[in-house]
């Protein structure tokens, strides 16, 4: 799906439609309509207003398709860190050779069916999300340490 189509769909799956949703983001529900109508070629959405239609729905759609047009996936990672610095490393360790298990099993047979990869690519989320972590709490600590 295209973002602008994941635009229109995110307005109009809202409960209420762009009647309830346009007051929510400082907008008339006519002018959010045209901005999000496909086939109007004068209005659009600014990345400011794409981002508040995300925030007030809750649906990331338009964010996936950005993403999805420049060949990108999207995994989304809790904003504050639990635990510390080396634990993060430790389960990001541990994570990692997991995957390797993963991977080994599944090439055992020397052919990677869809469900294989399918586990695959969940680990390699999880493991993003883990880094993501451990990345959060290299920042916290550098932080601290900053006079």
């Amino acid at each position: 799906m295209n973002i602008i189509d994941a635009a229109h769909k995110t307005v109009h799956a809202y409960p209420g439609g762009s009647e309830s949703l346009a007051p929510r983001i400082g907008m008339s529900p006519a002018v959010l309509r045209n901005k999000v109508n496909p086939n109007n070629v004068t209005h659009h959405l600014t990345l400011v207003e794409a981002s508040e239609i995300m925030g007030v729905t809750g649906n990331d759609s338009v964010l996936h398709a950005l993403a999805a047009e420049h060949g990108y996936t999207l995994t989304k990672v809790e904003a504050t860190p639990s635990g510390s610095l080396i634990g993060s490393l430790l389960a990001a360790s541990g994570a990692k050779g997991d995957l390797a298990d993963l991977i080994a099993d599944a090439m055992a047979d020397q052919r990677i069916t869809p469900n294989e990869a399918s586990a695959i690519a969940q680990h390699c989320s999880r493991l993003q999300a883990i880094f993501a972590e451990l990345a959060q709490h290299a920042a916290v600590a550098a932080a601290k340490d900053v006079p």
